[in-house]
């Protein structure tokens, strides 16, 4: 195999599939990245044998009297490491049958020791029992929305990756880590063929990266979903738990509607949040008329903090705790002016919106109180 190509350009696509390459793995060829040709265009591959990455690109390949292997799995970190330290230029790479790996510039060459690309896992073939056709800015947007409330709890696997239910016409993007929920919902995803799956949040965080505006096609078969991006394709084995009822935790008759400037609320939060036991991170929201007063104190360090906001309220005083990160993290996701809180008792679930939704989709989320000892 002997190509040219720009290093830049190599750079990039390398980049791309080095989100799969882990970082030590019990088969060192894992720790490579697979160079393979398909016609007049250079396939580059990794995988971790539960999310795998795909990428193509356009390369200037010399067939007069170059044999050489086909395919080769190169060594991704020395590689990119190389190329990262190159200014932009013509590079020649070039492969020969004992699997040295050449890199020629105008400036100098370097060398290394590759593996013989039949030795690499293949990846998973995908039919497309399901095929989901979305806008890449529509797929990004509810991978951004919902990853931060993934669990990284490992004995509770169902919720360590977002669950979509796709329906004729809508779909949703779900995720908890049982003190947050997320439920988006979006008129844009959609299949003529119902399905339900949960994608590990680590394959869709790479597929993230990659996605673009154009149309992406995802592909559900068996027990795997690939998402083709075009030149890219991230590949994942799904989870095979099922996902909980997260239905039966939203509460329905929430009658204290508090309304804030989603802005001044979060800055809030984050200052006063400060001060907050590094334990518990709790802070406090004290509701009355027209006002939300937020509290914290630090015992151990005799430290406490309290600022109040304006605010849209007018059901009975109401006392109600929360953890400052995740009520930092839900705040910070919800896009416009003015967002919704929705209570009915201090050791309920919260319900939180945007007042005004984005056009097409609509957005929940909850989050959990943690005990005060005003109401313990």
């Amino acid at each position: 195999m002997k190509f040219t190509a720009s290093s830049a350009d190599l750079l990039k696509a390398l980049t791309t599939v080095s989100g799969a390459v882990p970082s030590k793995s019990t088969l060192p060829i894992l720790e490579c990245i697979l160079f393979e040709r398909d016609g007049e265009v250079l396939q580059l591959s990794a995988t971790d044998l539960e999310i795998s990455i795909i990428q193509r690109l356009a390369v200037q390949f010399e067939t007069n009297g170059t044999g050489g292997a086909r395919r080769i799995a190169v060594p991704a970190r020395r590689l990119l490491d190389t190329l990262r330290a190159l200014p932009d230029l013509p590079i020649q790479f070039s492969a020969d049958d004992d699997f040295n790996v050449m890199l020629k510039t105008d400036q100098g060459r370097y060398k290394m020791v590759g593996h013989d690309g039949a030795d690499y896992p293949a990846l998973p073939e995908l039919g497309g029992d399901v095929t989901i056709e979305v806008a890449g800015s529509l797929l990004k947007r509810a991978i951004q929305k919902t990853s931060f409330a993934v669990s990284k709890d490992a004995l509770r696997p169902a919720m360590m990756g977002i669950y979509f239910q796709i329906q004729a016409d809508e779909g949703r993007a779900v995720a908890t880590d049982g003190h947050r929920l997320v439920r988006l919902t979006m008129d844009g995803l959609v299949s003529d063929t119902p399905a339900s799956f949960i994608v590990p949040e680590k394959a869709l965080a790479l597929a993230g990266r990659i996605v673009t505006s154009q149309p992406t096609t995802i592909l559900v078969d068996g027990n795997y979903v690939g998402f083709d991006m075009g030149d890219a394709r991230v590949l994942a084995r799904l989870i095979d738990e099922t996902y909980p009822n997260y239905e039966a935790v939203i509460p329905m008759e929430n009658d204290r509607r508090l309304v804030v400037n989603r802005d001044a609320m979060l800055n809030a939060v984050r200052r006063v949040g400060l001060y907050s036991s590094s334990m518990t991170n709790q802070i406090r929201l004290s509701l009355e008329a027209g006002k939300v007063e937020i509290s914290a104190e630090d015992i151990e360090r005799s430290s406490e903090a309290r600022e109040t906001v304006l605010c849209e309220y007018d059901s009975e005083p109401m006392v109600i705790g929360f953890n400052a990160v995740y009520l930092t993290e839900v705040l910070g996701n919800i896009d416009g002016g003015d967002v919704v809180f929705e209570f009915s008792s201090p050791n309920r679930a919260g319900v939180v919106t945007p007042q005004d939704q984005e056009s097409g989709e609509d957005m929940l989320m909850l989050i959990m109180p943690v005990m005060l000892n005003t109401y313990a």
